[in-house]
């Protein structure tokens, strides 16, 4: 093996050992404190929405299946794709591949923080979107229940458990469900624009039904499931303190040292933080 491929292996390696060991030490000094959510009443009121929504809206989606303009089709069709995992996932690897294989101790202290930033922005995605979408594919196939697709062979209700088909993989949707953690997502970084982000979450969500893959209950318990792993994803994060530091009820508020891209005006030398490890020693407790 030549001396660069060598050097570019033995960077790479170091870096994955230095973050692993961060992550450690800040699992073992910091205590597991996260707010008091109560997680029962939000799974029973998205139950209870779903349920709602099945009751109220799938029969008629079935049938209306093949009703709606082939114009908008089309035009649901081509936002629907945004829901893919794939859109998120691959742009989070690769940057996390990218950060890998930075020399972090030849870059400058804002360089080094602007990488460090960008590296745990790309673990959040990656944890967010990921663990929902490994979440929902167990779903989908353990529930088995068939697509609008197949109304008229199958009803609205017909469920074949672990049948590995995708005609039998309605619930949850897995678009719906990436929408629901990007959503997660935006409202933990931006949480004063969380109208916007619904909305549009939500609706490039909801061209799974008018495209005749998911019926409306499938894309609302896929989006709150998308949703609630972002949230946990990002408690985790504020514990570590990656991006998110904790309030005094322990919730997860953004850092202002959270920057994507360079600022505009040179900042103070205490505003900066992380040294050649990538330790940010702005949250201690």
């Amino acid at each position: 093996m030549s001396a660069a491929p060598l050097d570019l292996y033995r960077r790479s390696l170091g870096n994955f050992r230095d973050t692993m060991t961060i992550v450690k030490r800040r699992f073992a000094v910091r205590p597991a404190r996260y707010p008091k959510i109560f997680w029962s009443v939000w799974l029973l009121a998205w139950l209870l929405l779903t349920a709602a929504v099945f009751l109220r809206f799938d029969a008629a989606a079935g049938e209306m299946r093949g009703e709606w303009s082939p114009g908008f089709v089309r035009f649901t069709d081509f936002f629907t794709q945004f829901g893919l995992g794939g859109w998120y996932l691959i742009p989070a690897a690769l940057c996390l591949v990218a950060a890998n294989l930075t020399d972090w101790r030849g870059l400058s202290r804002q360089g080094r923080m602007i990488v460090y930033n960008w590296t745990c922005f790309a673990f959040l995605v990656l944890c967010a979107v990921g663990l929902s979408g490994l979440a929902v594919n167990v779903l989908k196939y353990g529930i088995g229940r068939a697509r609008p697709l197949y109304f008229d062979s199958f009803g609205v209700l017909s469920l074949h458990p672990f049948a590995m088909d995708a005609r039998f993989a309605g619930f949850p949707s897995g678009h719906a469900t990436t929408m629901g953690a990007v959503f997660g997502i935006l409202l933990l970084l931006f949480p004063r624009r969380w109208i916007v982000a619904l909305a549009v979450t939500a609706c490039i969500a909801s061209t799974r039904v008018f495209v005749g893959a998911h019926y409306p209950s499938d894309t609302v318990a896929g989006f709150g499931l998308g949703l609630a792993l972002a949230v946990i994803s990002g408690l985790v994060f504020a514990r570590l303190g990656f991006i998110f530091g904790q309030t005094g009820l322990k919730l997860p508020v953004r850092k202002r040292t959270f920057r994507l891209v360079r600022p505009r005006a040179p900042t103070g030398r205490g505003s900066m933080v992380g040294q050649a490890d990538g330790v940010d020693r702005t949250q201690t407790r």
